[in-house]
């Protein structure tokens, strides 16, 4: 499941300060300083792929926090065309997920083109120094969490946190395309 993709695996990901639900600004630069991995995932309230992993990607976050990682969420999508992923319903939609992770605002989208992501959900890990190890699909199977075989974005992680590389370093992103401006 390799994509065009690898070919940024190994580069430094794009610095961001973006607007949070929870009122404050986030700098990816911020969170690089206070732990080993930051995976920062692009979705958006209207997905139904994004919806499916809601609960993994909060089980993701609770497992690995106290071993030096943190997700943040950003969401891309153009809320014009999607009325339900204006920042304020992302306000509501992270409190009644009840998110345990950042969730952030990408009003102008630069951030998702500076990361070139295409999809939602689609996830971005980074190391300490803020080189990305691993991009794509969080596991193999939105459907039906259990029948997941290979969780593509946890076994990253591991890798990572136990200090060794990425065995599969990008996967492709399955979900909705970002809803670009127009």
């Amino acid at each position: 499941m390799l994509t065009k993709k690898t070919d940024i695996i190994g580069s430094y990901a794009p610095d961001f300060e973006l607007p949070g639900v929870d009122s404050q600004v986030h700098h990816l630069a911020r969170y690089l300083k206070t732990h080993q991995v930051v995976g920062v995932i692009f979705m958006c309230n209207h997905c139904p792929e994004v919806n499916l992993y809601l609960e993994r990607l909060k089980q993701i976050q609770t497992s690995f926090k106290d071993r030096g990682f943190t997700l943040i969420g950003i969401n891309a999508s153009d809320a014009n065309q999607h009325q339900e992923d204006s920042f304020e319903n992302m306000k509501t939609f992270a409190a009644e997920k009840n998110l345990n992770f950042p969730y952030l605002w990408d009003s102008t989208q630069d951030v998702a083109h500076s990361f070139d992501a295409e999809k939602t959900p689609e996830v971005f890990l980074l190391d300490k120094n803020g080189i990305l190890r691993y991009c794509g699909a969080i596991d193999d199977n939105a459907q039906e969490p259990e029948a997941v075989q290979v969780h593509y974005l946890r076994d990253a992680l591991t890798a990572l946190l136990a200090g060794e590389a990425v065995t599969l370093a990008s996967t492709e992103a399955i979900g909705c395309s970002i809803q670009w401006a127009q």
